[in-house]
């Protein structure tokens, strides 16, 4: 080890002990690089220091953040959730453990109209937990549903997190977002079946909505899931359908979507000035956090990679005595114990860039190990002691203990544990509906034009060629057939030409 490539690492330890302390995540990455980037590099690191940013910020897809995230507020704000839960829990009242299929089918529906998690986590606790309380559900698997639940907006697209590793792993969003779809929905599938399977077990854990608290009414009850359902699943279609089909980019789609969730706000009477102002301000606050600190990250991680560090510890890993497969286990288990102190931008920002070259090196497919590294990062808000959702959902639900919510976290945590496996076990699983995307748009730029094609191409030449313009333009006469000095077409311009 040389002298640059000890001083950062000695400088990755700093920030890991920095940040524990407490001290802001961003300012500790920027102040540490121009530190020990100066002391290794000199002067230039400041000049390096500028072109980072300037490229970081030039970067196209992070225009989607501010978008996607200002459709989720504006979703939240419509009244959407609230009306999806309703539609779910007034359907499915007479099933042991209704609500609990309720809260995750409406985390799941719902993390695909925004890409953030605490707006989802703090909605459904004040809607469902009332109920769950009085419908006498076990507190421990209730909050361990709800906080679980409201972070598959981490994974299933338009995930904020996924369009933030695209640029980091060098794939497209694109292709993140179809290959998240697999392994979000088979996570939100176990965790259905593990809340129902205990249900039927106990029936105390889970009873039906009590009698008294049902609609009866079945016309009411095909309007409220009409309502709830059907407005949701076009703005869905036309956001994430647009990306997935190729008709859009991530950013074009989240400009459509951010505009559907302020009409459907105005068509569910819920728009306000005072709503709107809120969701700007919380758009920005989220927003500038994020990006603050991709810039941060990327200064520091320039700065870590010219002094030499993130190849010594590339080349450490893979000089270890361990088979692909293992090597690429322990990658996703250090992100995973990551997840435990840090949330998802410092992990993604900062700590990912370091690993995902020896990921490269094995030859591991990136689409795949960023959907691996996607279901890892639900560890970040579920995990203690960060575990946000547990703070999301204590503020909200007074009558549960934090540590109620944190054990029925942890419950959820080795589902999730499972999931991971699965999909490293069953790369298909994810790389399914990006494959078949590919080939969809392979076969039809590989086939041949139809016969409408052929008839607006026979179209085009019939009266309108290129040919006959010519003739027209270089007829005897005309200014070209003539030949003026210095132009295409006179002696001159021959001359010039030879």
């Amino acid at each position: 080890m040389t002298g640059q490539e000890l001083l950062g690492l000695v400088m990755l330890i700093g920030m890991v002990g920095i940040i524990f302390v407490g001290f802001p995540i961003s300012f500790t990455l920027i102040i540490l690089a121009l530190a020990f980037g100066w002391v290794g590099l000199g002067d230039p690191v400041f000049d390096l220091a500028y072109l980072q940013t300037l490229g970081m910020m030039k970067t196209e897809e992070l225009v989607a953040i501010p978008l996607f995230i200002f459709m989720g507020y504006l979703t939240e704000q419509a009244g959407l959730m609230e009306r999806l839960f309703r539609a779910f829990r007034d359907m499915l009242a007479p099933v042991r453990g209704s609500l609990y299929l309720g809260v995750i089918l409406t985390a799941t529906v719902f993390a695909m109209a925004t890409g953030i998690v605490g707006a989802a986590v703090t909605v459904l606790g004040i809607m469902a937990a009332p109920i769950m309380i009085k419908s006498g559900y076990d507190a421990r698997m209730a909050s361990g549903a709800i906080a679980a639940g409201g972070t598959l907006g981490i994974l299933i697209p338009p995930s904020v997190m996924l369009i933030v590793m695209g640029p980091v792993l060098g794939v497209s969003v694109s292709d993140l977002y179809a290959a998240a779809f697999g392994p979000g929905f088979l996570l939100a599938g176990m965790y259905i079946v593990y809340t129902l399977v205990r249900s039927f077990i106990n029936p105390k854990l889970g009873p039906p909505v009590p009698y008294e608290e049902r609609v009866h009414d079945w016309k009411l009850i095909a309007k409220e899931v009409f309502l709830g359902i059907v407005p949701l699943g076009l703005l869905i279609g036309a956001t994430l359908g647009s990306i997935l089909a190729g008709i859009a980019t991530p950013t074009e789609a989240a400009a459509v979507g951010a505009m559907g969730a302020f009409v459907l706000s105005v068509a569910y009477g819920k728009f306000t000035f005072p709503g709107l102002k809120s969701a700007c301000v919380s758009t920005m606050n989220t927003s500038s956090m994020v990006l603050f600190l991709a810039v941060a990250s990327n200064i520091f991680g320039a700065v870590f990679a010219r002094l030499g560090t993130a190849q010594w510890i590339t080349d450490t890993l893979l000089a270890l005595p361990l088979p692909p497969f293992l090597m690429l286990l322990l990658v996703l288990f250090l992100i995973f114990l990551l997840g435990w102190p840090f949330e998802w931008p410092a992990i993604i920002l900062v700590f990912l860039p370091i690993f995902y070259p020896v990921v490269a090196a094995l030859k591991y497919d990136l689409v795949w190990f960023g959907a691996l590294v996607a279901v890892v990062m639900q560890t970040a808000f579920l995990s203690p002691p960060v575990a946000m959702s547990a703070y999301y959902l204590k503020q909200v639900v007074k009558e549960w203990s934090l540590a109620t919510i944190y054990k029925g976290m942890f419950d959820f945590m080795w589902i999730q544990v499972a999931c991971i496996l699965i999909v490293f076990a069953f790369p298909q699983i994810a790389l399914w509906l990006p494959d078949t995307l590919k080939e969809q748009t392979r076969a039809e730029r590989m086939s041949p034009p139809s016969e409408q094609q052929l008839k607006e191409e026979e179209g085009m030449m019939d009266g309108g060629s290129l040919e006959e313009e010519y003739k027209t333009d270089t007829a005897p006469g005309s200014e070209e057939a003539e030949g003026k000095p210095g132009e295409s077409g006179s002696p001159a311009a021959e001359k010039d030409a030879k």
